[in-house]
């Protein structure tokens, strides 16, 4: 049936030729001596000019969203925006839509964020949520090209665990027969035990969070894309990172230009080597503005854009984070290691802080942080000392700690949020409006 279909932004190669086109009603404008039927599909829209001499088509009701077929010629027009218009001699109605629309995809009255969700298959329709989500297909398409482009190989992470990835209570739990699982909060133990194997890989995967924030910022259920890498540590990750991440946002902005400009976004594209300013230097900075924030705090969303502001960079990493912000598998500084010393020695001339400080970054962008990232511990015996350190039972991970036991070489890795960075890059008050079918404490539907 639709074979010989022809998309709108084809049309205008077939001027003068007989075609189909298929797609919504977009609009009508109903005059006494013309009507003007305006069809969209995803590609674009184009004007159907209806004269009176064609009765039964001029007076079919149509209503906004009606899906229909038409076929006829496109001739060229210099009153059409696009240039040319669609003269039909057949209009088939595949499928009536219920009038009046409960959202107003037209957006000359925006709806309220939650009729929109409760209707998102409608809600995709309208111009601001097609160029979101186009965009966010365009990030995470440019981020498996790079990656694939540069030797790592895709895993799948399972979503139902045993333990904690993580540690900490945000976990979902459910009955799993005779046992208690729960939903994963990160694929990080599985892309370590990958790595270690196949030595690069990826994963865009959804996790779960189990946190009772209701805010515009969190989601409880979201997608993460990761990297985890062998015989490397947090330096060499940073670079793939910044690479990546350039890659995506030059990608985006090749291909959704069109969209970002719809949505009032300009990308700036940063430049590399992006800047690595430590943990200490970012406090250092906060406290120099009058900031309340001491050794071991986390910087809150105003401190990340005030940091951004005072780096004077678009991206940058944060580094060299205190051990008890990161998770168990963060890899200490070794003072004891010759390279580490001076390391430690050259950068904060005390080799004794290498007893506080993990090898773990984060990666702000906008003002937002968008990854975090570690060299993870390799060592089954230093392992196991950080699970207890914070506060774990190792015997819960043994599944997870005897995988080091084989010949485990040192490795790093980072995750990105897909609807953080599409947040992000979009410009959006609310991370809802970057996931298709969000998750949060009162949304379970559609």
């Amino acid at each position: 049936m639709f074979d010989s279909r022809k998309y709108v932004e084809e049309v205008k190669e077939h001027v003068d030729e007989t075609i189909t086109l298929a797609g919504w009603v977009a609009r009508t404008r109903d005059l006494k001596k013309i009507r003007f039927i305006v069809l969209r599909d995803r590609t674009g829209e184009i004007q159907i000019v209806v004269k009176p001499d064609n009765k039964e088509m001029f007076e079919l009701p149509l209503g906004r969203e009606d899906v229909i077929t038409v076929t006829g010629k496109a001739v060229t027009s210099d009153v059409a925006k696009a240039g040319v218009e669609f003269i039909p001699d057949t209009l088939d109605v595949i499928n009536k839509s219920i009038q009046p629309l409960p959202v107003d995809i037209l957006e000359n009255k925006k709806s309220d964020l939650d009729t929109r969700l409760n209707f998102r298959f409608l809600d995709f329709r309208s111009p601001s949520s097609n160029a979101i989500f186009r965009v966010q297909n365009a990030l995470s398409t440019a981020f498996r090209e790079y990656l694939s482009g540069n030797d790592f190989m895709e895993f799948q992470p399972p979503g139902i665990i045993g333990s904690a990835s993580e540690g900490g209570a945000d976990l979902f739990t459910l009955p799993y027969f005779e046992k208690q699982a729960f939903l994963a909060q990160s694929p990080q133990l599985y892309k370590q035990m990958c790595a270690i194997s196949f030595e690069k890989v990826y994963t865009i995967t959804p996790i779960w969070r189990a946190e009772k924030y209701n805010t515009p910022v969190h989601l409880n259920e979201i997608r993460q894309m990761d990297i985890e890498q062998a015989f490397a540590d947090d330096e060499n990750v940073m670079d793939v990172l910044q690479n990546t991440l350039i890659h995506m946002l030059e990608q985006a902005k090749e291909k959704t230009g069109e969209q970002l400009e719809f949505l009032g976004r300009d990308l700036e594209i940063p430049e590399k080597p992006l800047r690595r300013v430590t943990y200490i230097e970012a406090i250092e900075m906060l406290q120099g503005e009058g900031e309340t924030i001491m050794w071991g705090d986390d910087f809150t969303k105003t401190q990340e854009k005030l940091l951004t502001k005072l780096v004077g960079k678009e991206a940058f990493f944060l580094k060299d984070w205190p051990g008890e912000q990161k998770t168990f598998y963060a890899m200490p500084y070794d003072k004891e290691n010759e390279v580490d010393a001076k390391y430690l020695e050259e950068t904060y001339g005390n080799v004794e802080i290498g007893d506080k400080i993990v090898r773990a970054f984060d990666c702000l962008y906008a003002g937002i942080e968008i990854s975090s990232g570690t060299m993870r511990i390799h060592k089954v015996d230093l392992l196991k000392e950080r699970i207890k350190y914070k506060g774990l039972n190792p015997d819960n991970f043994d599944y997870y700690t005897k995988a080091f036991l084989y010949g485990a070489p040192p490795h790093a890795g980072w995750s990105i949020g897909l609807e953080r960075i599409t947040m992000t890059v979009c410009g959006l008050d609310n991370i809802r409006e970057a996931c298709m079918f969000p998750r949060d404490r009162d949304r379970l539907v559609p």
